[in-house]
């Protein structure tokens, strides 16, 4: 059988009604770029923000006459949410609400020694994410800073400080959750729509590294990178969260933009090295934040100077103190500093993190001091209960 074209795609969809009950989504320019890999299609339906979850049955007619199609083995269909999308999108009857019901639970004996945030209406343009408190970013402005190991530990400070957290791994190229948090396997589904997410020390995880091997190469262009982010962040059960890390990729790219203009943010840390080099590039970082208007919670100073094993000698191997100088430049929090060691490289790797099998260690009562301050910013303005998008 030929494989299926994005020409076809597109002319099935124009048969699916827009919201103006006139004419189809595709004469509408509500279609995103089509992506076809393996007999699946990729696309996303831009829609005005307010109105995502009456439109939610518009995204499940196109889902349903795509997979409908010979030769499509499934699609994977969002909705993304545009404030400018309300010109295209003229008032119609209300649709019936989408079904509930994917909400997963919390573990069972956790206790909290914090409170969640008190819900607040999302900041416009963005859909939340029922359930969860609030969404913090952790970023870096280049590779190689121990990003993602200080997200781990973030979200296990967070933990050890009495709340409820989950972490997503964004990075769709180099997933590292897997390894980090020594999870292996493939998250099963309820219903065979919403994903259960994996878990271990306590920490609800996704990542794409949970759903393709980890030698694949994954050749995908902007449109298809936001439609699984948008996926693995929506179509999970996190049940009842305080608080979702999200370990961002490296850089500036479509991944970043994704998650700033897509999702409500409570706010983002920074993570950098103390040399000028890593602070040019964190502050590429810092400036996409502001230009979206997502809240920067502080700079975290990682691999800021190394303790000889032996001798108990401290070394400022790659400079010092550059980040702290650099916050109180422009007037952003300084997080903390976390030592070069060989302990963290070492349960890094063996995916044992340290705040996790060093809990009492110097190493953890720094994350955790650093996981203080940053809740301690987002108790007041994290995000609230929005519109539910069910996928199927």
């Amino acid at each position: 059988m030929a494989d299926v074209t994005k020409e076809q795609v597109l002319e099935t969809l124009k048969t699916v009604r827009g919201p103006d009950l006139e004419h189809d989504i595709v004469e509408l320019g509500m279609v995103s770029d089509v992506f076809i890999s393996d007999g699946k299609v990729y696309f996303s339906i831009t829609v005005p923000a307010d109105r995502a979850k009456e439109l939610e049955p518009m995204r499940l007619a196109a889902e349903r006459v795509i997979k409908e199609m010979p030769g499509v083995k499934g699609a994977l269909v969002t909705l993304t949410a545009d404030k400018k999308a309300a010109a295209a999108a003229p008032a119609a009857r209300p649709a019936p609400n989408p079904p509930h019901g994917h909400a997963g639970h919390d573990h069972a004996g956790h206790h909290h020694g914090a409170h969640a945030p008190q819900p607040q209406p999302p900041r416009a343009g963005k859909i939340g994410v029922p359930g969860i408190g609030a969404i913090i970013a952790v970023a870096s402005g280049k590779g190689g800073v121990g990003k993602s190991t200080t997200a781990v530990n973030l979200a296990l400070g967070l933990l050890a400080n009495g709340l409820r957290v989950g972490i997503l791994d964004a990075d769709i190229y180099g997933p590292s959750m897997p390894r980090l948090l020594k999870i292996s396997g493939r998250p099963t589904q309820i219903d065979g729509r919403i994903i259960n997410p994996m878990e271990n020390y306590g920490l609800k995880v996704m990542s794409m590294g949970f759903l393709v091997d980890e030698e694949t190469a994954m050749i995908w262009r902007g449109p298809m990178v936001q439609s699984a982010l948008l996926q693995m962040l929506r179509e999970v059960a996190w049940g009842e969260l305080d608080v979702l890390v999200v370990d961002m990729p490296p850089g500036t790219g479509d991944a970043q933009l994704t998650m700033a203009q897509q999702v409500p943010l409570a706010g983002a840390v920074i993570v950098s090295t103390p040399q000028d080099l890593a602070l040019i590039d964190a502050r590429k970082g810092l400036n996409m934040f502001r230009k979206v208007e997502v809240p920067v919670l502080g700079i975290v100073e990682n691999m800021s100077y190394f303790i000889a094993p032996d001798t108990g000698t401290r070394y400022d191997i790659f400079g010092h103190g550059g980040a702290r100088k650099e916050a109180e430049r422009i007037g952003v929090p300084f997080l903390g500093e976390v030592p070069l060691t060989m302990n963290i490289r070492e349960t890094s790797d063996a995916g044992t993190p340290l705040v996790a099998s060093e809990p009492n260690g110097v190493v953890a009562g720094i994350y955790r001091g650093i996981a203080a301050k940053v809740w301690e910013q987002v108790g007041g303005q994290s995000q609230r209960p929005a519109p539910t998008i069910v996928f199927e």
